[in-house]
């Protein structure tokens, strides 16, 4: 007698489900990485000093893939909110002896503001339009800082900025006087921030952001307002490159005039693309290929930027999503591949 299963397709809410599953699912997954990441950098890199600097650029990174990423906006003028930071966290040190926390705080509230009134006025362009203007701005902040040689030392750049210690009062609680406990304090701010970008990336705020990258247009029939969402993010970017640059600071003990100036932003839209636009993870995959092949090419080749330029070239043409991108594709290459055997048993 011959019986026949019926097969259920599986319905939209089901779909849904599962496709929600599979998110959460990938996003523990990067979370976990990112974590063992902090754990192994200041074991397998020679010193934790260049650990701290990959995990500072990839704060910067993770910034700047909020906007281009999520959100679709080119933008060259990370600097502005990189080199503010740095500059008023130090100041604020220097002159008005701030403590740590509250030196960050400078930083966080002056990354705002000044990323509200460049995407207050950006946005109002579109395409090229928007680039060249975060671009003009860009330099514009840099000859400032040049000009004011008086606060920000000018080509010398501040000198003197403290490290100073988390301390209750009179009482101090840690000092980050050595490379290893920097590391420690720049780690645990990073991991804080990787987990509140991925909550808001998660979130329907987020999906607003994917839904203004593909299609701005439809998005703002649905009626959301785009321009108070791309002013949101563009805030919520500053915020964490200005951060970024406090630390920055502290590490090198100086605020250089180039943390201001266009290269920077150059450098951190490289890093965001070289790790993969759209993955918070890539950041930091970005940064630590860039930061590390800049300390290891430049001591074999004094013309080492030729070397770094044809390995971007070879990451750009091969892995068109990044260095995450290509790492994905493989991992679900190698679980396609495990699979078969199992699949041809049954």
């Amino acid at each position: 007698m011959n019986t026949k299963t019926a097969v259920t397709p599986p319905t939209s809410s089901n779909t849904g489900l599962l496709a929600r599953l599979g998110k959460n699912r990938r996003a523990s997954g990067t979370t976990l990485a990112m974590f063992a990441v902090l754990i192994a950098l200041p074991i397998a890199l020679p010193s934790a000093t260049l650990a701290t600097e990959i995990l500072i650029f990839a704060m910067a990174a993770l910034a700047c893939n909020l906007l281009l990423g999520y959100t679709g906006l080119l933008s060259f003028g990370q600097a502005i909110f990189f080199g503010a930071g740095a500059y008023a966290s130090a100041l604020s040190m220097i002159h008005w002896n701030f403590g740590l926390v509250g030196a960050l705080i400078v930083a966080l509230v002056v990354g705002s503001v000044l990323a509200m009134l460049v995407g207050m006025l950006c946005i109002r362009r579109k395409g090229i339009y928007f680039v060249m203007l975060t671009l003009a701005l860009t330099q514009m902040a840099y000859f400032l800082a040049y000009t004011l040689s008086d606060w920000t030392g000018g080509d010398n750049g501040l000198l003197g900025v403290p490290r100073p210690p988390l301390a209750l009062g009179e009482m101090t609680l840690m000092s980050f006087a050595s490379p290893l406990a920097f590391y420690g304090l720049v780690s645990v701010i990073f991991a804080a921030i990787y987990i509140i970008a991925r909550r808001i990336t998660d979130s329907p705020f987020g999906s607003t952001l994917l839904a203004i990258r593909e299609n701005e247009s439809r998005a703002s029939a649905l009626g959301y307002d785009t321009r108070l969402f791309k002013i949101m993010v563009f805030v919520l970017s500053g915020a964490i490159t200005a951060v970024a640059g406090a630390l920055y600071g502290m590490l090198l003990n100086f605020v250089p005039l180039s943390n201001i100036e266009l290269l920077m932003s150059e450098q951190i839209l490289i890093m965001t693309i070289i790790g993969g636009t759209g993955s918070l993870f890539g950041s930091l995959l970005g940064a630590g290929s860039i930061v590390l092949l800049g300390d290891i090419l430049s001591s074999i080749w004094p013309r080492w930027m030729l070397l770094l330029g044809v390995a971007l070239i070879g990451v750009v043409i091969f892995m068109r999503g990044g260095l995450w991108g290509g790492l994905h594709s493989l991992l679900n290459r190698e679980s396609r591949n495990s699979s078969k055997p199992h699949d041809e048993e049954a």
